[in-house]
């Protein structure tokens, strides 16, 4: 799953940690049987293993990881549904920060060059059809303390300040003195989009976002992945700053004697001009052409009629690759997220194709790139569809299905997605649900369009729900291991991850069977 759209930060080097032992492969499962926890453990111990050096995109370790689904899809033998075989070309683009780039504070005629990753990162493309941000930024330097009105302890850090053409700098965190609760909550990723609501009308030069608690150490995980970044390649000629409505969006974290913060910080946090200062940045792009691959495969349905319909079932391949650190190891693995939607795809794959009667509608899935990119994949092909977009009847995506309590299921979509689109495909989920012993605790409380941390936006099944497909997506759940390089197939409860797999092959049956389509 990606973080949400404020959370892509940074940059970071890593070095690899040695290479764990894949278990010796399983007996394979006798044909057509249902999917098993010990299939899933050998597949996603060799997917997850250090020789795939974390599947990033835009590398060799996502093509190998490509190679490996297309190699277990020839052995099952679904049918090839790309437009190269199994792989559908994407078009891609690397972009990092050129030579060019360029970040100071002057104060009294002397100017402090700012290094990005070690003291601010620009935050060019905030996602969802947003335009991108401004590339260059001149203002004096406003602070607005904790971006907060608040009664106890009474402040108010707007009060009195002018932030047109400012460059505002604020803390995404609490001043002492308030409670637990409200600390996380002025902490939380969810009060960045908050602040930047109340700041970002007052027309600033820029904003530059500090990062505390909780989100530092997001901002920490996430440090390779804005220097690599990665987007769908354009022709499109360079926006002038002219056509970027949205001022330079820069993050950090707090350092006593930063020049983006009060000469006293932090006992001295309260909100003001840092008169003298002036912040002035130019950033400068170097676009380098690519080109991932989704993999898609098909398996054909029995009706004649009903054949040319299909029922897509999802995963994202891709994972964060390199990042820093963490007790010698560097290798962000991936195991949950999403390594068991992956290998989970897999084990459907196989009891589709070997089902001795194949369901009526066709199945198709596709296993897309990029997605922790910005679901780059599944953008393009919902866009570039290998089979005709109003042929997919419904769509069920699987990220991180691997983890916590074993009879917990979220569930987004029936709810989340407009106009009751997935409303009837929900009701079928439940009544399979229904059917299993135990059943899931399906909860719901992701399933909500203005959810503060936006999981229906986060994973590729959106781009489906945007083109007016039916969707369900299910997921375990967020975890201490999310985009560290502890997220391995050893934590993985294959038990569950196995119930969830074979919830979606009901699921799917029960869709691809009926001749009412849940559209």
């Amino acid at each position: 799953m990606r973080r949400a759209v404020v959370a892509l930060l940074a940059v970071g080097t890593a070095c690899a940690a040695p290479s764990r032992t894949i278990p010796a492969p399983a007996t394979p499962a006798p044909p057509g049987a249902a999917v098993t926890a010990a299939e899933l453990r050998r597949d996603l111990y060799a997917f997850a293993d250090d020789s795939m050096r974390g599947r990033e995109t835009g590398t060799e370790d996502a093509a190998r990881a490509m190679r490996f689904l297309v190699e277990r899809l020839t052995q099952l033998g679904l049918q090839p549904a790309g437009d190269s075989g199994f792989a559908q070309r994407v078009p891609m683009q690397k972009e990092v920060f050129g030579p060019g780039t360029r970040i100071a504070v002057e104060e009294n005629g002397t100017a402090r060059s700012l290094k990005i990753g070690t003291d601010v990162v620009p935050q060019l493309d905030l996602g969802g059809g947003l335009p991108p941000t401004k590339l260059t930024a001149d203002g004096e330097l406003v602070f607005v303390g904790y971006g907060v009105k608040m009664a106890s302890p009474k402040r108010d850090d707007f009060a009195g300040l002018s932030l047109q053409g400012k460059v505002v700098v604020v803390v995404n965190g609490a001043p002492a003195g308030v409670d637990s609760a409200k600390r996380e909550q002025l902490e939380a990723y969810a009060a960045i989009t908050q602040r930047l609501v109340q700041i970002l009308p007052q027309r600033p030069a820029a904003v530059i976002i500090l990062l505390v608690g909780t989100g530092q150490e997001h901002f920490q995980q996430v440090r390779p992945l804005l220097e690599r970044a990665v987007a769908l390649r354009s022709n499109a000629p360079e926006l002038p700053d002219s056509d970027r409505p949205i001022p330079m969006i820069m993050f950090g974290v707090p350092v006593v004697g930063s020049p983006l913060l009060p000469t006293g910080w932090p006992a001295d946090d309260k909100a003001q001009a840092l008169s003298g200062r002036r912040f002035t940045a130019r950033i400068e792009q170097v676009k380098t052409p690519i080109t991932g691959y989704n993999v898609v495969a098909t398996v054909r349905g029995s009706d004649p009629a009903l054949g040319s319909t299909y029922v897509a079932f999802g995963a994202h391949y891709d994972h964060v690759g390199i990042v820093k650190p963490t007790a010698g190891d560097s290798i962000a693995n991936g195991a949950d997220d999403d390594g068991s939607g992956s290998m989970a795809l897999l084990g459907i794959a196989r009891v589709m194709q070997q089902a001795p009667v194949k369901t009526r509608r066709s199945v198709l899935f596709v296993w897309h790139i990029g997605e922790e990119k910005g679901l780059l994949g599944s953008s393009w092909f919902t866009d570039h569809p290998t089979v005709p977009i109003d042929s997919i009847v419904a769509q069920i995506n699987a990220d991180m299905i691997g983890r916590n309590a074993d009879s917990v299921l979220y569930v987004v979509g029936p709810i989340a997605a407009p106009n009751n689109q997935s409303k009837r495909l929900g009701a079928i989920l439940d009544s399979v649900n229904a059917t299993l012993t135990p059943p899931f605790a399906i909860n719901r409380e992701m399933d909500n369009p203005n959810h503060p941390e936006q999981p229906y936006i986060r994973s590729d099944h959106y781009n489906y729900a945007k083109k007016g497909i039916p969707i369900i997506f299910l997921t375990t759940g967020l975890h201490d291991d999310y985009h560290k390089v502890s997220d391995e197939p050893r934590k993985i409860d294959y038990a569950k991850m196995a119930r969830v797999t074979r919830l979606m092959v009901d699921l799917g049956r029960a869709v691809a069977n009926s001749s009412r389509s849940p559209r």
